[in-house]
């Protein structure tokens, strides 16, 4: 386990497999998606010891205390030994919530839906959005 003293924000979301590159760890800071201590941050931000680090992935807002500063990918069994998961169970319910939409099926072999099929379609899921 290598701890380094410090290391940008991009770098250690890619080392505890927040996203898959430190590409799209610096995208989400530059958008606003990523807080540290409630605060919008760059992606070069210098994380510390005990930071809470809040990220949006819509529909759900991550938290998570650094325990340890890590600028290496880590295998995802070690993970929790970097960081620790604050993210509320109400969060985490909505990525169920996101599983039971509507959900619409077609026969095989039947085509596109036609204009009448669209409209259908497309009232039943305004509706359920309400």
């Amino acid at each position: 386990m290598a701890r380094e003293s410090n290391t940008r924000i991009d770098k250690w979301l890619w080392a505890i497999r927040v996203f898959k590159t430190r590409t799209e760890a610096a995208d989400a800071c530059r958008k606003g998606w990523v807080k540290v201590n409630g605060v919008v941050v760059k992606p070069s931000r210098d994380l510390k010891l005990n930071d809470v680090v809040s990220i949006r992935k819509s529909p759900v807002v991550y938290s998570f205390r650094v325990l340890a500063i890590v600028g290496n990918r880590q295998p995802a069994k070690l993970v929790e030994n970097f960081a620790e998961n604050l993210t509320l169970p109400e969060e985490l319910e909505k990525l169920t919530m996101n599983s039971i939409t509507i959900t619409l099926q077609r026969d095989r072999g039947t085509g596109r839906p036609t204009k009448k099929d669209r409209r259908d379609i497309d009232k039943l899921t305004n509706d359920s959005e309400d």
